[in-house]
C-alpha cells in the first residue's frame, strides 16, 4: 500500500495486469454478482435526471425494476447502487445477442447523454471505498475476469493503464500524473 494525496493504494493496481475480454466474458460483471454498481450521491442526481434519454435504450424488464425500485437504491449494506432486475442483471443492462452491454453507455456513444456509466462500472477492476479521511484504491479479483486478466498479462497492460480515463475521470489528471511517476519508480525498484 502506499498515500498519494487523499487515497490509499494497493500496490496491485500497478503490478497486476487486466485488460477487459469482453468477447470472452461476455459481460458478467453486469450480470453475476448480488448487489448493483456502487454509486456516490452525485451519481444518484444525474440517474434521476437522464433516465428519459436512457429508457428507450433499455429491456422491458428493466424499465420495470428501475420504475418499482427508483433508478439507484441503497443496498443491504446502506450503500446507494443500481437497481437489480430479479436480485440478478443491472437493470441498466442490455443485450447485443449472448454479450451484456450497458444501456447508458449505449445512448452516452450515441450522443443522447453525456454521462458514460457510474465511475464504479468505469474503473472496474479498481473499487474505491471512501472514508472519511481518505479513498482506498483497491484492486478487485473475480473469476469472471480470468480471462481480462490473461489478455492483461499477454499485452503487458497494468491495471492502472486500463482504467486511466476512469482513474482522471475520478480523482484528476494531475493525480493521474503523480501516480504514473510512482508506478515507474515502483517498477525500476
Amino acid at each position: 500500500m502506499f498515500q498519494l494525496g487523499k487515497t490509499i493504494i494497493s500496490e496491485d493496481i500497478l503490478e497486476k495486469e487486466f485488460v477487459c475480454n469482453l468477447s470472452a466474458c461476455k459481460g458478467a460483471c453486469c450480470v453475476d454478482g448480488d448487489a448493483g454498481a456502487p454509486l456516490i450521491e452525485a451519481e444518484t442526481k444525474i440517474l434521476e435526471e437522464i433516465y428519459p434519454k436512457v429508457k428507450p435504450f433499455l429491456r422491458k424488464e428493466g424499465i420495470e425494476a428501475i420504475e418499482a425500485q427508483g433508478t439507484w437504491v441503497k443496498g443491504t449494506d446502506g450503500d446507494l447502487e443500481t437497481p437489480l432486475i430479479d436480485n440478478k442483471d443491472c437493470a441498466y443492462v442490455i443485450f447485443d445477442g449472448k454479450t451484456a452491454l450497458c444501456g447508458i453507455e449505449q445512448a452516452y456513444n450515441q450522443g443522447i447523454v453525456d454521462w458514460k456509466k457510474p465511475v464504479s462500472c468505469h474503473l472496474y477492476p479498481i473499487r474505491v471505498k471512501d472514508f472519511t479521511e481518505f479513498a482506498a484504491v483497491n484492486y478487485d479479483k473475480w473469476d469472471i475476469c480470468d480471462d481480462a486478466c490473461s489478455l492483461g498479462a499477454a499485452l503487458e497492460v497494468p491495471v492502472y493503464k486500463f482504467v486511466k480515463e476512469a482513474l482522471i475521470r475520478r480523482f484528476g489528471e494531475d493525480w493521474y500524473l503523480e501516480l504514473e511517476k510512482v508506478a515507474e519508480e515502483h517498477k525500476n525498484s
